[in-house]
């Protein structure tokens, strides 16, 4: 073999990159967070647009209908596993009051939630296995889902709601600033199935803090489109509730996602139900990858392979010079 092929052999053998993926990594359909950020230096838009209603079985409580103006705004900071994110939902909303057979209306609209918060992906047990490389001898063990699997990835979330002015979609007593907390894993099945879990503590400081878990299971049909099913439940002293979701992603080119979605529940007061769409984009700016390295030996001969390509690219420029 040639000394320039064992090279590019070294390079691509003994470094593994951490987060960047060549197509977009959206949290969309779905409400959970992914263990894995955008990577370093992308930025990341999320957007989608909801219609629904909220019907209650006691006359005296107003039906509510709504649309939901969903954002999320992610940025890969300078670390592969830590990433930022501005997330939150405006909504406008009419409520529906009949009673003596008159029907009366009104209308309002605020933030339901905006949060801004930081990720950070602690375990990754994929990295061991992409440094191990394929196994060349079973493309079961390759493709199929094995034991291992079982094993998530592991990420943290902090981050602030903020909730400013008379707004009515906060609690009596509600602070304009209050904490959410949460742990994310993540199990990646054979290459087409994808579960998610998230386990959130939000508003723990206030009078009514909120425990929820999300569980979000894709699967990808096709070479762009996904599906997904996902389960919502949250426990509150001011409402608790469980939730379905599913719906289809499809990905337009590698930095742009759409999607359509919609959302049922178990309660009959409210009785609730939502569907929407939404679109995904990456600004990306990933220039320079990050790699991992199982130890210091071999990150001293990654340096080494490279530093001696890069000597050899000058000496070709210095003779190719000297010909012209």
């Amino acid at each position: 073999m040639k000394p320039k092929l064992i090279g590019l052999f070294l390079l691509a053998s003994f470094s593994i990159q951490a987060q960047y993926t060549d197509m977009i990594n959206s949290n969309r359909p779905g409400e959970s967070f992914g263990a894995y950020s955008v990577g370093s230096n992308v930025l990341q838009f999320e957007t989608g647009l909801a219609y629904g209603k909220d019907n209650h079985v006691f006359p005296l409580i107003p039906d509510l209908s709504q649309v939901d103006y969903q954002y999320q705004v992610r940025y890969g900071l300078f670390m592969e596993q830590l990433e930022i994110i501005l997330n939150g939902t405006f909504v406008n909303a009419e409520e529906t009051l009949l009673r003596g057979g008159t029907e009366t209306t009104s209308n309002y609209s605020n933030f339901r939630s905006n949060t801004f918060g930081a990720k950070y992906l602690i375990y990754d047990p994929y990295l061991k296995r992409a440094l191990e490389g394929p196994n060349l001898y079973s493309w079961k063990k390759n493709n199929l889902p094995q034991w291992r699997d079982l094993i998530p990835a592991v990420s943290i979330y902090a981050g602030v709601n903020l909730l400013f002015g008379e707004n009515p979609f906060k609690f009596p007593g509600e602070p304009n600033i209050s904490p959410k907390a949460a742990l994310i894993t993540q199990n990646n099945f054979g290459r087409n199935w994808v579960l998610v879990s998230n386990f959130i503590v939000d508003k723990p400081t206030t009078d009514f803090p909120t425990y929820a878990g999300i569980f979000t299971l894709t699967h990808s049909i096709y070479a762009r489109t996904g599906v997904f099913a996902e389960f919502q439940t949250y426990i509150s002293d001011i409402y608790s509730d469980e939730i379905l979701r599913g719906g289809v992603a499809f990905l337009v080119n590698k930095n742009l996602q759409v999607d359509v979605s919609g959302l049922i529940n178990f309660k009959d007061s409210p009785e609730r139900w939502r569907v929407g769409f939404g679109v995904s984009y990456r600004v990306d700016m990933h220039d320079t990858d990050e790699y991992l390295f199982k130890d210091n030996k071999e990150k001293a001969l990654f340096l080494e392979e490279k530093e001696k390509r890069e000597k050899e690219r000058q000496r070709m420029r210095r003779r190719d010079q000297m010909r012209n």
